[in-house]
């Protein structure tokens, strides 16, 4: 098997994600004490989850997180769990004067160590066999 992939009893596999997504109307408000239990806040949940933080960036405006995780969450539940858990905490914490802390809207991207173009190649070379 190839270093950095996890394997379970039926599956081997390796996804990573990009989520990048911001507070309502792009206010600066994940700073200081805030920005700290963010990042407690996501930290537990993606424990939860059985996710893997590769990486965590809280900016005033908006949040960067690159995670690994099992085939059995799809990327829009992983985010509605840390958006839905974390505006919730955040929101009985801290008085942001907002309608809610999210926006209903979130980028995400896979990441891996292959490119597409090997994909194609490998699946060309077992049409061929």
């Amino acid at each position: 098997m190839p270093r950095g992939f996890d394997r379970e009893r039926t599956n081997v596999h390796k996804l990573q994600y990009h989520f990048i997504w911001c507070p309502k109307y792009r206010k600066s408000v994940l700073e200081g004490e805030v920005h700290d239990r963010l990042e407690e806040l996501i930290e537990e949940k993606a424990d939860e989850l059985g996710l893997e933080i590769l990486e965590l960036a809280i900016r005033p405006d908006h949040v960067h997180l690159f995670i690994t995780g099992d085939p059995t969450l799809a990327p829009n539940k992983i985010i509605q769990q840390l958006k839905g858990y974390s505006s919730r905490r955040l929101r009985d914490e801290f008085d942001f004067g907002l309608p809610s802390l999210w926006t209903r809207s979130y980028f995400v991207s896979s990441a891996g160590d292959v490119s597409s173009e090997v994909i194609e190649e490998y699946i060309d070379a077992q049409a061929g066999e």
